[in-house]
């Protein structure tokens, strides 16, 4: 089921299946959206728990056990219950199930807040450990935006401004499906730019740390651009489906990273998980704003 909140400035439609966004609209009708043509990616915004990325061969080990987990783990294939529904604002939640212990062996609730203020859309996610013991996990958002977001303008017009001044590392991974690969290097991003096009993502995504955690999608011939400000996560992933010249972009916070080429991973001993106390609650805050 589709849902809609709204202000006088924007409009945003979120399907219960993940909670995922489902569109974001100005009064003028402008889509900032991504649709899910097929052609080139059929989702739109997945949100991601309690994995970013692949596991290693699909799984990984929790105290000398191997569990199966897929690509972003299982809420965007969950459908979540509403609450708290207001003409600005609305929760989405779910709880473990027999199925998600199966693959998932930690009772928790998972809740999406979303709220409207103006033409800045709040992001909440809060995940409730109700275990006696350590609940491991990573969170992060996949919004794809459309690009470009006006008539007369091209991909290769659109840059990511970060603030001025603003230095970034990029984090190594493998082409095609992401896995991380050895290494870190200083990324370059000259007047705190990085320029689009579609060969920027020729084979792999890109994944910074170590960055401002504010970035604006925009174009200096343009009016119309997007904010994403994500003050909790610890990554930006950048991604279109590669080697395609897809009208899109994906700007993505992660807490945490795939799994290592090679490694299944303990999620028990993971540097970049959250290790949740029992019965402690864990929120993490960002957002989208439109312009």
């Amino acid at each position: 089921m589709i849902y809609t909140i709204q202000t006088d400035e924007l409009t945003v439609r979120i399907n219960d299946k993940g909670a995922e966004l489902w569109s974001i609209k100005t009064p003028d009708g402008t889509e900032y959206l991504w649709q899910g043509d097929p052609k080139y990616w059929p989702d739109r915004a997945p949100n991601l728990f309690p994995q970013v990325g692949l596991c290693t061969d699909g799984c990984y080990e929790l105290d000398g056990k191997r569990y199966p987990m897929d690509i972003h783990g299982f809420i965007k294939d969950t459908v979540l219950h509403v609450e708290d529904a207001a003409p600005d604002r609305i929760t989405f939640w779910c709880e473990d199930t027999a199925d998600t212990l199966r693959v998932y062996p930690f009772r928790f609730r998972y809740e999406l807040r979303y709220r409207l203020s103006g033409s800045k859309l709040h992001i909440c996610i809060r995940v409730e450990n109700r275990e006696d013991k350590e609940m491991h996990f990573s969170v992060g958002g996949h919004p794809g935006f459309n690009v470009p977001l006006e008539q007369g303008l091209s991909y290769g017009d659109y840059c990511l401004q970060f603030p001025a001044g603003a230095t970034a590392r990029r984090v190594a991974c493998t082409p095609g499906p992401c896995q991380m690969a050895d290494g870190i290097a200083d990324y370059p991003l000259p007047d705190g730019k990085i320029p689009l096009s579609h060969a920027l993502f020729a084979d792999r995504v890109i994944i910074l740390q170590d960055m401002p955690h504010t970035v604006t999608l925009c174009a200096a011939r343009g009016k119309k651009q997007v904010t994403v400000d994500f003050p909790d996560m610890k990554y930006l992933g950048l991604w279109k489906w590669v080697g395609t010249d897809a009208p899109y972009l994906c700007i993505e916070p992660w807490s945490g990273l795939p799994a290592r080429a090679g490694v299944v991973e303990d999620y028990g001993k993971h540097p970049d998980f959250i290790h949740l106390a029992p019965h402690a609650a864990y929120e993490n805050n960002w957002s989208i704003y439109i312009q």
